[in-house]
């Protein structure tokens, strides 16, 4: 039976630099790969508390057009117990333009939890969509 032999290659010294002997130490990097994975996940935990989702979440139900000066904007709000919320609705014709504007300040319901209303808006020109821009906490 025969038996192959390797070696490694031999190299003229000098002219290839100088030959690391081991193997790369790849630790640092991977600490500094968790590192940063972890304070990424503590900033999005961070924004998602300041910036998720909210307790007062608008859904528009539908609107209206009684008139060219008018939109009734039908909409559902969910509110914390014991909370007042204040919401801003918008009209916008049909190019987008906002024709008008209105806060609607409400409370919540006793046991808390969601409510619908339908709120007017007066507006500057005949309206064709109507928005809850967002809803907050009054006061």
């Amino acid at each position: 039976m025969s038996e192959t032999h390797t070696t490694a290659p031999v190299f003229p010294p000098g002219r290839y630099g100088r030959r690391r002997e081991g193997g790369r130490r790849r630790w640092p990097f991977a600490v500094a790969v968790a590192v940063f994975a972890l304070l990424l996940g503590g900033l999005t935990v961070a924004y998602y508390d300041k910036y998720g989702q909210t307790d007062y979440s608008p859904e528009i139900v539908g609107w209206s057009v009684p008139s060219d000066t008018q939109m009734v904007i039908e909409f559902r709000v969910r509110v914390p117990e014991g909370a007042q919320a204040l919401c801003m609705l918008r009209a916008r014709d049909y190019d987008g333009f906002e024709v008008g504007r209105r806060p609607v300040t409400f409370p919540a319901p006793p046991d808390g939890g969601s409510v619908t209303l339908r709120e007017p808006v007066t507006t500057t020109a005949r309206a064709a969509v109507g928005d809850v821009m967002g809803c907050r906490a009054a006061g």
